[in-house]
């Protein structure tokens, strides 16, 4: 093993074995934007090189885990429209009985910051899309979708119900540090 790839192995093993998770970085930036992500977020390791960061949310109580905040950025022009997103987040989710299904799109400004904000829950398909799908009941979105300076930045926390709805406060937070920058 190479001594560059040591260094982050035994800090992450240092950090995994005092239980305490790696802190979320001090601000993120995409598209022309800027954040910062709530304290009790913690940075997780990108699952997909789509991603601009992954963040984790602690599970709420009750909660066999917690949720995750997925940012991604695709470049000036590039991510599809606002309706499109909108649409394929909720296709993403299939309505249960007695859940609340998708909620009516909202649209806000955090500052200059154009941001649409969206919500829905039920059975969540988990995974790549054009790859094996995991049906997880009892999920949730809350997702949003800010208009930088350079293109789209897509804001999207999911993860089982009570876990998204405790955490939704703090997301809601979270966007309103959105700057230009």
């Amino acid at each position: 093993m190479s001594s560059l790839l040591a260094v982050p192995l035994v800090l992450f093993q240092m950090v995994s074995s005092h239980g305490q998770p790696p802190a979320a970085s001090p601000a993120g930036s995409a598209g022309g934007l800027v954040w910062t992500p709530p304290k009790t977020w913690s940075v997780a390791p990108a699952a997909s090189s789509m991603r601009v960061v992954t963040y984790r949310v602690p599970a709420a109580a009750g909660d066999a885990e917690g949720a995750e905040v997925a940012v991604f950025f695709f470049g000036p022009g590039q991510g599809g429209s606002t309706q499109a997103n909108v649409d394929r987040w909720y296709s993403q989710f299939r309505a249960e009985k007695g859940s609340a299904g998708p909620g009516k799109p909202a649209t806000t400004k955090v500052g200059a910051i154009p941001v649409t904000i969206v919500t829905t829950e039920g059975t969540y398909s988990s995974g790549m899309p054009g790859g094996a799908m995991t049906p997880k009941p009892g999920w949730a979105l809350r997702g949003a979708i800010a208009e930088g300076p350079s293109g789209p930045v897509f804001f999207k926390m999911v993860g089982p119900k009570k876990t998204v709805l405790a955490a939704t406060p703090g997301f809601d937070a979270f966007l309103k540090t959105l700057k230009k920058g």
